[in-house]
C-alpha cells in the first residue's frame, strides 16, 4: 500500500507561487498515473492535474498555464508547481493515483490565497 504525505502549502498573495510536494512509500509508486487534488470548503474534491509515469501531463481548464505538475520516480515524488495563484485556488492540496484515487488520503497540505 502506499503512503502519502503532501508539503509546501503556506498563504500567499494573489499573483504569487507556491511548490506542492507529495512523497510516496512503496515501491509501486512508478507504476501509477498520480494527480494532485483540491477540495475547497463545501465544495467536492477535484482533479487537477496529473502525470503519467512517463510525465504525460494533464491539467483541469481552472489551473491551465498556471500549474506544473512533475514527478521523481527514483524518489516517489511528485511536484505541483502553482503560479499566478488566484483566491479561488484557496484549498487543502492533496496526491493521489488518478484519475481514480485507489490509495489512503493523506492529510493534504493548506493553500491560501489571500490580500
Amino acid at each position: 500500500q502506499v503512503q502519502l504525505v503532501e508539503s509546501g502549502g503556506g498563504l500567499v498573495h494573489p499573483g504569487g507561487s507556491l511548490r506542492l510536494s507529495c512523497a510516496a512509500s512503496g515501491s509501486r509508486f512508478s507504476d501509477y498515473t498520480m494527480g494532485w487534488y483540491r477540495q475547497a470548503p463545501g465544495q467536492q474534491r477535484e482533479l487537477v492535474a496529473r502525470s503519467t509515469s512517463a510525465g504525460i501531463t494533464n491539467y483541469a481548464d481552472s489551473v491551465k498555464g498556471r500549474f506544473t505538475v512533475s514527478r521523481d520516480n527514483a524518489k516517489n515524488i511528485i511536484i505541483l508547481q502553482m503560479e499566478s495563484l488566484k483566491p479561488e485556488d484557496t484549498a487543502l492540496y492533496y496526491c493521489n493515483s488518478a484519475p481514480l484515487p485507489i490509495f489512503s488520503w493523506g492529510q493534504g497540505t493548506q493553500v491560501t490565497v489571500s490580500s
